[in-house]
């Protein structure tokens, strides 16, 4: 691989930015290509496909033969609130492969009695994300009911471009929620990507059953988001 591309790639995955090494095989020229990068035509479609997959492999284009080396961020899974449905959703979101971090400023939840093996982060919301930013491989989930923990997040997240922002709430709570976030500047486009209700609408009771809900419409958001920028 030349040196410059090489380091070009590692420049990208420091800064957690999807990017794909492509190498023509009939004639081993290759590029590094980041996710909004425009490439046109079925090869376009084959690059879009990869990075919604994460998977690398050969694709054959109009004769061609590519293999293109996918290099994603690990997806993150930031949850506001160390509450059962966090638990529970921390436990099942890393057997699923996301690397997962709780915070909640309250102490009385934040326990590592309560979340052994968790990354937990017993601070407020605003401190964290000053050192941990959010980022588009991020999902965001709220769940403390307190608009004092979870406004801020949540408007860090819409405004990121996180790819999943979903909150915990009845229709009456989100409505209050709305409110909020429209003083902070956030528009009705930005908001209507939050799920809230949270999760997919499958009936859920118990904690646990809530955390499957969330998981299940998180990866639903990962595997079928729009690609940033233009990649056509």
């Amino acid at each position: 691989m030349d040196p410059y591309l090489l380091r070009k790639l590692n420049k990208e995955r420091a800064a957690r930015c999807a990017v794909i090494h492509l190498t023509d095989l009939a004639d081993g020229r290759d590029r590094v290509i980041r996710e909004g990068d425009p490439v046109a035509g079925p090869l376009g479609e084959a690059v879009a496909n990869a990075f919604r997959s994460g998977k690398s492999g050969v694709a054959e284009v109009e004769e061609r033969k590519f293999f293109l080396n996918v290099h994603l961020p690990p997806a993150r899974i930031v949850i506001i609130g160390a509450v059962h449905i966090s638990q529970a959703l921390a436990q099942m979101a890393m057997v699923a492969g996301f690397d997962v971090t709780i915070i909640d400023p309250r102490t009385a939840f934040a326990t590592e009695e309560r979340f052994a093996g968790i990354d937990l982060l017993a601070d407020w919301p605003e401190d964290v994300l000053k050192t941990r930013p959010l980022d588009a491989y991020t999902a965001l989930v709220a769940v403390t009911h307190d608009p004092k923990i979870d406004d801020f997040p949540l408007s860090q997240a819409l405004s990121t471009g996180c790819f999943y922002v979903g909150a915990l709430g009845s229709r009456k709570t989100h409505a209050r929620r709305v409110e909020r976030l429209q003083a902070l500047g956030h528009g009705e486009a930005e908001i209507d990507r939050m799920s809230a209700p949270i999760g997919l609408d499958i009936g859920a009771a118990s904690p646990a059953e809530i955390a499957v809900a969330i998981l299940a419409d998180i990866i639903e958001h990962l595997r079928r988001r729009p690609l940033r920028g233009a990649v056509s």
